[in-house]
């Protein structure tokens, strides 16, 4: 064999040790990839959801009702206030465990809720981030728990909604593994079975 097959040979050899050698790389690279920005992405959906828990709290502690409607959940922000209360003890009370509540002002709901976010944007609340402009699903009701009727709601949205546009089969993996296990393939806060305002992420 001479020098010049050699060569052709040799050149060959190294070619395909480098694409070999890319393989085994990207194949370490993309679920690292995957999972940071599902992470990333993540953060910013959970705090949208945080922002739609405390809005509905003030919410149902104006109207003693949660509710489905996100026009109605933001012009409650927008326009909504809440009463600064100043408690002082009664004089007339000798145990000294009592208390008057005295109204001394006002505060909007937006500016009580919102005022430390820099360029926060109501109207955004509804909008999935990293979504193509789709909203969280909103509900809102009554159950009942001990011969009481408790108000309740839930706001959630699916995988496919803030990771549409990331590995298609990973995405794919991630909800069945949720489903195997009996659980929303997604983030979601609240529920719509269950007296509680808390965030499926924070159970994880």
């Amino acid at each position: 064999m001479n020098n010049k097959k050699l060569s052709i040979i040799n050149i060959v050899l190294v070619l395909v040790a480098i694409l070999l050698a890319y393989l085994v790389f990207d194949s370490i690279r993309q679920p690292v990839a995957f999972e940071n920005s599902r992470r990333e992405r993540e953060l910013k959906v959970v705090q949208s959801l945080k922002d739609i828990r405390s809005t509905q709290t003030l919410f149902k502690q104006t109207y003693n009702r949660y509710t489905a409607n996100f026009d109605s959940l933001i012009e409650y922000v927008k326009t909504g206030e809440l009463p600064i209360v100043n408690m002082v003890p009664d004089p007339e009370d000798t145990t000294f465990t009592k208390t008057i509540n005295d109204t001394v002002g006002y505060i909007k709901v937006i500016d009580s809720l919102f005022n430390s976010r820099e360029n926060f944007d109501i109207n955004s609340l509804r909008i999935v981030p990293f979504s193509q402009n789709e909203q969280f699903e909103l509900q809102a009701g009554y159950i009942m728990r001990g011969g009481l009727k408790v108000a309740v709601f839930e706001a959630k949205t699916p995988y496919k909604s803030y990771l549409w546009d990331l590995d298609p089969q990973r995405v794919n993996n991630l909800r069945a593994e949720q489903e195997d296990l009996e659980k929303y393939a997604g983030l979601k806060v609240g529920s719509m079975d269950e007296p509680s305002t808390s965030g499926n992420w924070e159970s994880l």
